[in-house]
């Protein structure tokens, strides 16, 4: 199916959001259905669902981070990849903390540097880009497939809030197996996550209530803390098999197989505990 990207502004804002349509959905469209008002960075198809929001992070939840960082880093330094990725985690947030604000193409490529010179491996000048170059070629996780579709036919509107450039998230949508009615990106809010720009700008935009609001991601540093704290219903999809402590996370999921049945689960647990008890 393919999928055509947009560019339009918000009502409360003057930054620009990424929409997501598919040409299979515009197709089903009538004519006068394309014709009438829209609401801003919102696809046609979600302004009849009415269950909430599910937000995403992108990269590491829904798009294989390392197998394709791993295989851009084998590329340059073969032998090495595994030893210079483990020294780039450590490093990245490092390079986003600091100010003023780098694009993330920019945190890419001094991570990498930073992480090769600390891990004693060489780099030939250059190939300190291969990440961002490399980027929207990293495969999506094979329960994505599915997973996203479902939430849509459940009546979920779907939103992804990502530590990113719009240039590159752009060629990355253009592989997701359904739309999104939002993208927020770090380009967008000026900085990175764990920070709650992304987050409030979200919450700003849309004006959903936090019961109504789910977020998704695969890191609970840069995620699950700030969504629970701010009320999100804070899914961790611990895709690595961490055992640390997940006090803010609502559930822990090891993929995105069972997001649907959770949310329900989680949903009707917090009705049980909003009815009054009886006399």
């Amino acid at each position: 199916m393919f999928l055509m990207l947009y560019y339009k502004r918000g009502i409360n804002n003057n930054r620009c959001q990424f929409v997501v349509k598919s040409q299979y959905m515009e197709g089903r469209e009538s004519h006068s259905a394309k014709s009438s008002t829209r609401r801003p960075c919102m696809t046609q198809e979600a302004t009849n669902y009415g269950r909430g929001w599910v937000t995403f992070d992108c990269y590491g939840t829904l798009v294989n981070w390392r197998k394709g960082m791993l295989s851009a880093l084998e590329s340059i330094v073969p032998g090495k990849a595994s030893l210079l990725l483990d020294q780039y985690y450590l490093t990245e947030a490092e390079v986003e903390a600091e100010r003023p604000f780098r694009s993330y193409r920019n945190v890419l490529a001094e991570a990498l540097r930073r992480a090769a010179r600390r891990s004693r491996i060489d780099l030939l000048s250059g190939s300190e880009h291969i990440l961002a170059d490399t980027l929207p070629s990293w495969p999506l996780f094979p329960d994505v497939g599915s997973a996203l579709p479902m939430l849509r036919a459940d009546g979920w509107r779907l939103a992804i809030l990502s530590n990113i450039d719009r240039d590159l998230m752009s060629e990355t949508l253009r592989r997701m197996p359904a739309s999104f009615d939002k993208v927020i990106t770090a380009e967008d809010v000026r900085t990175y996550k764990p920070a709650e720009g992304h987050f409030r700008y979200f919450l700003e935009a849309t004006q959903v209530s936090p019961k109504n609001w789910v977020h998704v991601a695969g890191s609970y540093f840069h995620d699950i803390v700030t969504a629970s704290r701010l009320g999100a219903m804070a899914l961790w999809v611990n895709r690595e098999g961490s055992q640390e402590a997940t006090p803010q996370a609502a559930a822990v999921l090891s993929d995105l197989r069972q997001i649907i049945p959770t949310i329900h689960r989680l949903n009707s647990q917090q009705d049980e505990h909003a009815q009054p008890a009886a006399d």
